[in-house]
């Protein structure tokens, strides 16, 4: 059989580069002069030549991290310690912490949850086929192919607990083509295909009437709540959970093996705050959050998405997410036969079996949660003021602009500017996956000191930003090409062998402040999404992740505490009227 598009050219494409030691201590030391003071940043400089310094510890860590990329066998030199550390190694929940969400428009036509959610699994099951039978297209960025790899653990995906590092599975499709259904945390599975086809929409909603049917208004002990626990915690909980009944570990193996899991939740929450966060954690209960997908429709037909990390970024799910809302509201799916079918065969119950240690792992697991989700707050702000069209009119780049809307907003609360990540994609490389984009710099610190300084002039403000949007663009320009600090900084740090010291470039406090990340910020867009976030990587700091649609812009901020980067929006909007809109001035 002739394969599809999809991987065509993962093989062929380059491999993640190691950046020369020189230009990464040069953009490090480049990257923390504007967050230290002189004398911090003279120690900083000496610490930086004495690594770098010919025959030093930094050349040897070198040697060693090329010879690890540049063996035969080696894919990509980051892949293996970035999957440990950033994701399976990583002890705290997935919700809050890694896992993320897209917040869905309303579907005018489909009111009814069960239309809804009958309705994204049928888009759902028509993006699965494509990537089952390679028939994608592979994504491209300026005509180059994007790595494919990670859409292997798209469908029939999910995310094992174990110590000291958890590890994924990814279920044969053409042997598993049933869906997971939760609804009042109790678990049903029924197959989505029959005699070679998939059901019809109006099969599928039936079925999942059904459920609603079935599960009432009872509510079983809630297994899903252990998978938002500590994963050592359910690491245990799941060895009980197991050993509780002679079925339970193939209960679980029909909902880790399912295409994906849709969670009919009885909840209905109505703003984009409450949509939002109904949508990045809910009650905790009614979810498997090991999941690769999970679909999520409430009970007044508002619906969103939530994806587990460790797999798979954020691009492949957008895209995916994209795909059933778009093709939906266009009209591009075929829902088969309106009439339902005489001889579907009822959907399963999956009846565990439970004693009394896994209700008190339950009971254990739903305190923690709820102690998790009340120290977190969960702002959308949608500022319907302008978006991508006016910004181009400035001749500014989207993203650089809203990353210094962001830096405005940080610093007018807190008069100063912190270290700040952007994900920058480095998909054009073989299983490549993200690198730091350093968006504060000596420029953009300028800048947000000028925009508060009523003595600076409105012209010097608009120069200072285009200095600021320009470091901005090249230091993502260069992350992109594999090329940012923080992953190679990585590789030679976990180059050390066990029993060697630490240089004193990695030592120094000013390394790990530099990457203690108070705003953790990336874009995605969609017009058909109403939000979509995740939680902030510091107790200290914030989750910002934002849209850049046509007329609007949109920033869902997540942390113990609130910001605004709306009035910063404004602001900006006001000077850059004034300023940077070429006369005779645009009609907006």
């Amino acid at each position: 059989m002739t394969k599809g598009p999809l991987y065509r050219y993962d093989t062929a494409l380059p491999k993640l580069p190691v950046p020369t030691l020189a230009e990464t201590c040069a953009r490090y030391l480049k990257s923390v002069r504007p967050l230290l003071t002189d004398d911090e940043f003279a120690k900083t400089t000496a610490a930086v030549a004495e690594f770098q310094k010919a025959g030093g510890v930094g050349e040897e860590l070198q040697k060693r991290l090329l010879a690890k990329a540049n063996d035969p066998k080696t894919v990509n030199w980051l892949e293996d310690w970035w999957n440990d550390l950033a994701y399976f190694g990583y002890r705290d929940p997935v919700v809050i912490y890694v896992s993320y969400f897209y917040a869905y428009k309303d579907d005018r036509l489909r009111k009814k949850p069960t239309q809804r959610a009958a309705a994204i699994i049928q888009a759902a099951m028509d993006f699965r086929r494509q990537v089952v039978d390679e028939s994608l297209a592979p994504e491209m960025v300026k005509k180059s192919p994007l790595d494919s790899s990670t859409y292997k653990y798209m469908f029939n995906a999910c995310r094992y607990p174990a110590k000291p590092s958890d590890f994924e599975l990814a279920f044969d499709p053409a042997q598993n083509n049933h869906v997971a259904v939760v609804r009042n945390n109790q678990f049903f599975v029924f197959d989505l295909v029959k005699d070679g086809k998939v059901l019809s929409t109006a099969d599928i909603e039936a079925q999942l009437d059904a459920i609603v049917k079935q599960a009432g208004d009872r509510k079983d002990p809630a297994i899903g709540a252990l998978t938002s626990d500590n994963r050592d915690i359910w690491t245990e909980a799941r060895k009980t959970l197991i050993n509780a009944g002679s079925q339970n570990e193939e209960l679980l193996r029909k909902i880790e093996s399912s295409v994906f899991l849709l969670c009919l939740d009885d909840s209905s929450p109505v703003t984009r705050d409450e949509v939002s966060r109904a949508c990045w954690h809910g009650d905790g209960r009614n979810r498997f959050f090991d999941k690769a997908l999970q679909f999520i429709v409430f009970e007044n037909g508002k619906a969103g998405f939530m994806g587990e990390h460790s797999t798979m970024d954020g691009t492949p799910t957008c895209r995916l997410n994209d795909y059933v809302c778009t093709t939906l509201a266009q009209g591009k799916i075929d829902h088969g036969s309106a009439t339902v079918s005489s001889n579907l065969t009822a959907p399963q119950k999956l009846n565990f079996a439970f004693n009394t240690a896994v209700h008190k792992a339950i009971e254990t697991s739903e305190k923690n949660f709820e102690e998790l989700i009340g120290k977190h707050g969960l702002y959308v702000q949608n500022y319907e003021g302008y978006g991508k069209g006016l910004i181009k009119k400035f001749k500014c780049s989207p993203d650089a602009y809203v990353q210094m809307i962001i830096q405005l907003a940080y610093f007018k609360m807190h008069g100063v500017s912190r270290p700040t990540y952007e994900s920058a994609q480095v998909r054009k490389f073989q299983h490549g996956r993200t690198e730091t984009c350093r968006t504060v710099s000596t420029d953009s610190v300028a800048w947000v000191k000028a925009m508060e300084d009523p003595h600076v002039s409105a012209a010097e403000k608009t120069a200072l930003f285009k200095k600021a949007l320009s470091s901005h663009t090249e230091y993502m320009g260069n992350a992109v090409e594999g090329k940012g600090v923080d992953r190679h900084l990585l590789g030679l740090r976990l180059s050390l062998k066990s029993h060697e010291a630490k240089p004193e470039m990695f030592a120094q406090e000013v390394f790990s402040r530099s990457s203690h990340w108070n705003l953790s910020t990336s874009q995605l867009s969609g017009e058909h999404f109403d939000g979509y976030g995740w939680g902030e990587v510091v107790p200290d700091g914030y989750g910002v992740a934002y849209m850049i649609n046509e007329n609007n812009l949109s920033f869902n901020v997540a942390s113990m505490k609130e910001m605004r980067p709306n009035e910063s929006a404004s602001e900006m909007r006001s000077l850059f009227e004034q300023t940077l809109l070429e006369a005779p001035k645009s009609k907006l």
